[in-house]
């Protein structure tokens, strides 16, 4: 039997790790995305949304945001903190893996640390998935764990010919550099990836 495509955690174990303060669950945009939040345009998916920072950082710039994640706990923490901020975003459960289901297109796509849970299977089927949610011209932009942070806890590492390899076709990988990616336990930043690609066709 095939390895299932989650292999980190499966949806249950994320959605009850909300019960408690999750160790990615930092209560801001991550400072990568920040950084980058003048080349935000259009209709913005933040996938794998958490308790929604990303979303709800596009949604102050005033785009039009959504955010969708597997876990119910993490989206009704994304819907109060939209309502207790005055903020204008849609949260929805949903599966990374079935972004056809939405039927809709996007121009700006956001993961922080989604894509670096999926094992090989699943990262394959996440970029057929994204094609569908996306036309020619969209923007994705990945935070991932890069294969530079020491030691063995947490998601499996990428390095950058896994990025491109796995978005070699359809996409073009405009840029890759290295970042960090903010947590709340010791150590609090990560060696990470940055990377921008764009969508092209087929």
């Amino acid at each position: 039997m095939s390895e299932p495509p989650r292999a980190h955690h499966t949806p249950e174990e994320f959605n009850n790790s909300y019960a408690g303060t999750p160790p990615w669950d930092i209560g801001r945009p991550q400072p990568a995305f920040e950084a980058l939040a003048g080349d935000l345009s259009g209709r913005v998916l933040d996938i794998g949304c958490g308790t929604g920072e990303q979303a709800l950082m596009a949604a102050r710039r005033g785009l039009e945001a959504t955010g969708i994640d597997a876990s119910p706990a993490a989206i009704e923490i994304a819907r109060r903190k939209a309502r207790e901020r005055g903020l204008t975003a849609r949260f929805l459960v949903h599966d990374a893996l079935d972004l056809a289901s939405l039927d809709e297109k996007f121009d700006t796509v956001l993961d922080s640390g989604l894509f670096h849970c999926f094992n090989d299977a699943g990262r394959a089927a996440y970029v057929e998935s994204l094609k569908s949610a996306t036309a020619p011209g969209a923007h994705f932009f990945l935070l991932c764990f890069s294969e530079h942070q020491p030691g063995d806890f947490g998601p499996r590492r990428v390095t950058q010919a896994e990025i491109r390899q796995n978005f070699s076709r359809g996409w073009r990988v405009d840029s890759i550099e290295a970042a960090k990616l903010d947590i709340n336990i010791d150590p609090q930043e990560i060696f990470a990836w940055l990377a921008r690609i764009t969508r092209t066709d087929g």
